[in-house]
């Protein structure tokens, strides 16, 4: 059976710097009608960034959504027309001060129920340091872990970002380290 869901009407309720959320009525295959919340996302990269020594380095900042801080890979959005790996390696500098040899692992849909977000992850090796300026809105402290520590932060509650676990996990799968 076609599972294809035809847009029927789309109004956008709000368009942001971050994001846009539009109301679609869709006519589902079986000839009824339904109605779909989507968030926009212009797309993300995230970055596993591994030392000479064979850490990793994660960032600790404030999240106003979930109100604490979380520990994560370096990430952000894709900004209008740039590539994947100029984002990856813009976030690098911008968030931990190096750029590396980027190596695209896969991408992803985020949460498909309800974004068209897709992100890339990378693995960045051979660090350099070059620091960029960060955001004016972000205030980011640095950690340094191995790896060992970092699946044991998952397994504690302590990094609690999909797309963080994501990450350390494939790196720990590919036994890289």
């Amino acid at each position: 059976m076609d599972k294809y869901e035809q847009t029927l009407e789309s109004t956008y309720i709000y368009q942001g710097k971050i994001l846009s959320l539009r109301k679609d009525q869709v006519q589902l295959p079986n000839g009824k009608t339904s109605v779909r919340e989507i968030v926009e996302h212009a797309g993300a990269v995230s970055i596993v960034p591994v030392t000479e020594e064979g850490n990793i380095i994660l960032v600790k900042q404030y999240r106003k959504p979930v109100e604490q801080e979380t520990i994560e890979i370096p990430a952000g959005k894709l900004d209008q027309g740039e590539r994947p790996e100029d984002c990856a390696q813009r976030e690098l500098r911008e968030e931990i001060g190096f750029s590396g040899d980027l190596d695209l692992k896969f991408s992803y849909y985020t949460t498909p129920g309800f974004s068209d977000e897709l992100l890339y992850l990378y693995v960045a090796r051979n660090l350099k340091h070059a620091p960029l300026a960060c955001d004016d809105d972000e205030l980011i402290e640095k950690l340094e872990v191995s790896l060992e520590e970092a699946m044991h932060m998952i397994t504690q509650g302590e990094i609690v970002d999909a797309k963080t676990i994501i990450g350390i996990l494939t790196l720990k799968q590919e036994g890289h380290l």
